[in-house]
C-alpha cells in the first residue's frame, strides 16, 4: 500500500490525483487548496506533513454569537480583530509556515504568527471582510481545526512574575562589583592610589552590598521568620543567620576601619543561592496542571425556543391549538447562560455540558471519559443523562434540569481537595538536614566563643561570627535546586511534564503505584477484535462486510476496518436501530449485526449477556452465528512496567469499567496485585485517602475527569495523554502516553536524584569542616572566606550538573 501524499497514513481506500496517492477525499482537498493557492512549498518543508481534515464545520455556529466572540477576541476596533487560536495538531516546521501564510488563502487576514511551543496562533484579521467562524473553517478545512472549550471563555491572568530575575540581576551586578574592588585587598598590593583610594573602595562595596541584602536576599529571611514562627526550623534560618552576620560584621569592620569584611562572600552567597532558585523554577507554559471540567466543556450548545407566529398570519387558524401557532427556532447560547428547563439540542458527537432528560431521540451516550466506563450507555425517551456524555447516535433533544456549575461532573470539583491540595505535609530532605544542621551550627559556634572567651575575649567575637559565616548551608541549599532542575529539564525532553522540581523529589519515596484502565493502561487508537462462534461462509463475510459499511457506529467502523477486504455489494434493505444494532438484506438473505438480545429471535434471550466484554453478535437468516470481541487494547510495554514497578512498590488497579478484563489482567500483573473495578470517581478518591491514612506514599497514574480527584489527593498524579495539548485533568505531571514503558525509569531517576543530592551534602559537610578548622582558630581571613564559599557553590553545581546528566542517559531519546 502506498503512503498519503498529504499526512502520511497509509492509504487503504486510494485515491490517485495529479499523480499522487491520498487516503481520503479530505488529504485531497487541502491539497487542492494549498496547490491552487501556489502553496505547495508546504510539502517540501517536510514530508508528508499535512493532517486529515474534520468535516464537522458546523461545530463552530456558535461563533455567531456575538457574545461569545466577544469573549475570545483580545483587540477589536476599526474593523480590526485580533484572536488567539490553541491548534493542537501543529507539529512541524510546515505547519507554521502554512498557517503563518494564512494571507495567501484569504486576503482579509493580515497577520498569523505561531507559537510553537504553546500551540497557539495569533491571527489578526479585517473582521468586515471574514469573520471568527469563517475563520475558524478556513482553519479547519486545512487540517488545523482550532480547539475552543469553555475554559477560553474565563478571564485569565497572564501576568508573569518576573521578580526573581530581576533579584538575581541585582545580585550578580554587585556581586561582579564587590568581588572586583575587593581584589586590591585580597592581595595586600601596595599600589599609591589604591592604598589611597581604599576606603572610597570599601564604602562603595557596602553600598553594593546594600540592594543584595534588602533587595535580592529578602525572601531568605521572610522564610525564615515564617519558619521560626511555626516552629520549624527550614534551610533558610542558617542562610538568613548567615547573610546577618555577613552583612553586620562586615558593616563594622569598615566603620570601624579594621579591614574590607565579607561583602564579596555575601553578595557570591545571595547570588549562588538565587541561581540554583532560577534554575529549579522551570517552567512548561505551554501546559496546564489545573485543568477542570471547563478545559472539556463546549463553549456553547444549541438551544431551542419557540417563537409565537405573527397574529395576522395566524387569524384564519386561530382555533388551532397554541403549539401549533409557534416554531422552535434554534439559537447558539452560551453553556453558562443555560437554566432549568430549557431545551438544547446535541448532535451526534457532541458533549452534553449540563444534567439533563431526554426528550427526543436515540441516546447513546458514551461516559468513559467522566466514569472509566468504556462501553457506550442506551437511553430512551424520559431518561436522566448527565454532564460529560458524548452522544454517539444522531441528534438528540433533552431539557435541562440542572445549570452546568451544578451538574454531576462539575461537583467533583467541590471536594476540598481542589481548594487545598489535602495531602498529609510533605518535609524535604533540605529541610530535614537543615533542621540537625542548625542546631549543630550554633552549638558549635557558642562552644568554640566560651572557649575563647577563656583564653582571649578579644577574639571571641570574631570565632563566634567567623563561625556563622563559613558554615552557612550555601552548597547544602544549592544540592537540591540543581539536582531537581536537571531532572526536571531532563524529564521534559523526555515528554514527562513535571508541574515543579518538588514532584520528583516527592516521587522518589513513592511506595504504591496506583494505575486507571481505561484510556491509561489501554489505548484509544485501537482495538484488538477475536471472533468466537460458527465460521462465516465468504458470502455471509461479504453481507457482513457490505452491512458495517453503511454504518457510523464506533464498533461497526472498527469491525468494518478489519473486515473491508471482502468483497463489497450494494444492500437491498438496510435499517439501523439505534442502540440495538442494524440489520442488511442482500438477495433476501438479512444479516443482523448488534447486541446479544437484538439478533437473537428468542424473547427469553433478549436481557442475555453471555460476555461481559464488550461484543458485537451476528445472526444471518435468523441463525445465531457468533460475535466479535472487544478487547481494549494495552500500552506497548504494559506487563514490563508492572514488572518493574511490582520490584519496589505496590501495584494497584482501580478502574471505573467492568471487570471483564480481570483475567487478562492479572495475567499481567504482579501476586500481589490489587485489582478493583466499578469504581467511581469518588471511590478512587476515598480509596487513595485511605492509603495514605495507612502511610503509603501514593501515585497515581490516569487520564481523564474520572481520574480528577484521585490525581489530586495522591502524593504525586501523573496524567497519561495523547495529545498534551488538549485535555489532562488537574495534576503534579503530564506524560506522553508515548513514554507509558518509560514510568519506572522515571521513579528509578527520582530516586538516584535523592541520592545525588545526600552526596553533595556529604562533599559540603567537607568544605564546612575545613571552614570550621579556620573559624575556631581565630584565623579565617576575608581571603579564605572568599575562596572558600564560592568553591564550595561551585564545585556543588558541577558535581550535580554532571550526575544528573549521567543518569539521564538511562532514557532513550524518541
Amino acid at each position: 500500500m502506498s503512503s498519503c501524499y498529504h499526512c502520511g497514513d497509509v492509504c487503504e481506500t486510494e485515491i490517485i490525483h495529479q499523480e499522487k496517492s491520498f487516503c481520503c477525499h479530505g488529504c485531497k482537498t487541502v491539497f487542492d487548496i494549498l496547490n491552487d493557492n501556489d502553496l505547495t512549498y508546504y510539502y517540501d518543508i517536510e514530508r508528508a506533513p499535512g493532517i486529515s481534515p474534520l468535516d464537522q464545520e458546523a461545530k463552530f455556529d456558535f461563533l455567531d454569537n456575538k457574545d461569545i466572540v466577544a469573549k475570545l477576541i483580545e483587540f477589536d476596533e476599526q474593523d480590526t480583530q485580533v484572536v488567539s487560536l490553541l491548534i493542537t495538531s501543529i507539529h512541524c516546521s510546515s505547519c507554521i509556515w502554512v498557517l503563518e501564510n494564512l494571507n495567501k488563502l484569504n486576503a482579509a487576514v493580515k497577520t498569523a504568527q505561531v507559537n510553537f511551543p504553546e500551540k497557539t496562533v495569533r491571527i489578526t484579521y479585517n473582521s468586515s471582510e471574514i469573520t471568527l467562524k469563517d475563520l475558524a473553517i478556513l482553519l479547519s478545512r486545512i487540517g488545523y481545526e482550532p480547539y475552543i472549550s469553555l475554559e477560553d471563555a474565563t478571564e485569565k491572568n497572564t501576568t508573569v512574575d518576573r521578580s526573581l530575575i530581576y533579584k538575581l540581576g541585582v545580585a550578580g551586578f554587585a556581586f561582579g562589583n564587590i568581588m572586583f574592588l575587593s581584589f586590591p585587598e585580597y592581595f595586600e598590593v601596595g599600589e599609591f592610589w589604591l592604598d589611597k583610594f581604599k576606603y572610597v573602595f570599601r564604602w562603595l562595596m557596602f553600598l553594593f552590598a546594600l540592594p543584595v541584602v534588602f533587595y535580592s536576599g529578602r525572601d531568605y529571611f521572610i522564610s525564615a521568620y515564617k519558619g521560626l514562627r511555626s516552629k520549624v526550623l527550614n534551610i533558610d534560618v542558617p542562610i538568613a543567620i548567615g547573610i546577618t552576620v555577613l552583612f553586620v560584621r562586615s558593616s563594622v569592620e569598615i566603620m570601624m576601619d579594621w579591614g574590607t569584611g565579607f561583602f564579596d562572600s555575601m553578595a557570591g552567597l545571595v547570588f549562588f543561592l538565587l541561581l540554583g532558585r532560577f534554575f529549579q523554577q522551570k517552567t512548561y507554559a505551554f501546559l496546564s496542571f489545573e485543568r477542570d471540567y471547563k478545559s472539556y466543556f463546549p463553549i456553547a450548545v444549541t438551544r431551542l425556543t419557540k417563537q409565537v407566529q405573527d397574529k395576522a398570519e395566524n387569524s384564519v387558524t386561530h382555533d388551532r391549538n397554541e403549539q401549533d401557532q409557534s416554531k422552535v427556532i434554534e439559537e447558539q447560547a452560551q453553556v453558562y447562560e443555560l437554566k432549568t428547563k430549557d431545551r438544547i439540542l446535541i448532535r451526534n458527537g457532541e458533549l452534553l455540558p449540563v444534567d439533563a432528560i431526554l426528550i427526543k431521540g436515540n441516546a447513546l451516550i458514551d461516559y468513559s471519559f467522566v466514569t472509566g466506563e468504556a462501553a457506550p450507555v442506551t437511553k430512551q425517551s424520559g431518561d436522566q443523562l448527565f454532564a460529560g456524555g458524548r452522544q454517539q447516535a444522531g441528534p438528540i433533544e433533552v431539557e435541562v434540569l440542572k445549570p452546568v456549575e451544578q451538574s454531576y461532573l462539575t461537583q467533583l470539583w467541590s471536594n476540598e481537595i481542589f481548594s487545598s491540595k489535602n495531602q498529609s505535609p510533605f518535609e524535604n530532605l533540605t529541610d530535614r538536614i537543615s533542621r540537625r544542621f542548625t542546631i549543630s551550627l550554633l552549638a558549635i559556634a557558642v562552644i568554640a566563643t566560651l572557649v575563647w572567651v577563656l583564653i582571649d575575649i578579644s577574639t571571641a567575637l570574631n570565632v563566634f561570627t567567623a563561625v556563622l559565616i563559613v558554615a552557612c548551608p550555601c552548597a547544602i541549599a544549592l544540592a537540591a535546586p540543581f539536582t531537581l532542575g536537571n531532572l526536571l529539564r531532563i524529564f521534559g525532553r523526555h515528554k514527562l511534564y513535571m508541574k515543579d522540581s518538588s514532584v520528583i523529589e516527592r516521587m522518589s519515596y513513592i511506595d504504591t503505584v496506583v494505575f486507571d484502565k481505561t484510556g491509561t493502561l489501554t489505548t484509544s487508537v485501537k482495538n484488538t477484535i477475536t471472533y468466537e462462534g460458527i465460521a462465516l461462509t465468504t458470502q455471509e463475510k461479504s453481507l457482513l462486510t457490505s452491512t458495517l459499511r453503511a454504518s457510523n457506529h464506533p464498533l461497526s467502523r472498527s469491525l468494518y476496518e478489519l473486515l473491508n477486504t471482502h468483497n463489497i455489494q450494494t444492500l437491498d434493505e438496510y435499517t439501523e436501530d439505534v442502540g440495538q444494532g442494524i440489520t442488511g438484506t442482500i438477495n433476501n438473505h438479512q444479516i443482523k449485526i448488534g447486541s446479544y438480545g437484538f439478533v437473537s429471535d428468542n424473547g427469553a434471550h433478549k436481557t442475555a449477556q453471555p460476555h461481559t466484554r464488550t461484543a458485537v453478535h451476528i445472526s444471518t437468516d435468523s441463525t445465531y452465528k457468533g460475535c466479535y470481541l472487544f478487547y481494549n487494547d494495552y500500552r506497548s510495554g504494559v506487563q514490563t512496567v508492572f514488572d518493574q514497578i511490582g520490584k519496589k512498590a505496590r501495584v494497584i488497579i482501580l478502574s471505573g469499567d467492568n471487570d471483564g478484563e480481570r483475567e487478562h489482567l492479572a495475567e499481567l500483573l504482579p501476586q500481589d496485585a490489587t485489582l478493583l473495578f466499578n469504581q467511581k470517581p469518588e471511590d478512587k478518591l476515598q480509596f487513595i485517602k485511605s492509603l495514605q491514612d495507612s502511610n503509603r506514599k501514593v501515585l497515581m497514574i490516569g487520564d481523564g475527569l474520572n481520574d480528577a480527584g484521585a490525581l489530586a489527593q495522591s502524593d504525586v498524579g501523573i496524567s497519561i495523554s495523547e495529545n498534551i495539548n488538549v485535555f489532562s485533568p488537574a495534576c503534579d505531571g503530564i506524560l506522553d502516553a508515548q513514554r507509558f514503558k518509560d514510568i519506572p525509569t522515571f521513579m528509578s531517576l527520582s530516586r538516584k536524584g535523592v541520592e545525588v543530592i545526600k552526596y553533595a551534602f556529604i562533599f559540603s559537610i567537607f568544605y564546612n569542616l575545613i571552614g570550621l578548622g579556620f573559624a575556631v582558630t581565630g584565623n579565617l581571613a576575608p581571603v579564605v572566606a572568599a575562596i572558600l564559599m564560592p568553591l564550595s557553590s561551585i564545585s556543588i553545581v558541577v558535581f550535580t550538573t554532571i550526575a544528573t546528566s549521567i543518569l539521564g542517559k538511562k532514557l532513550k531519546t524518541k
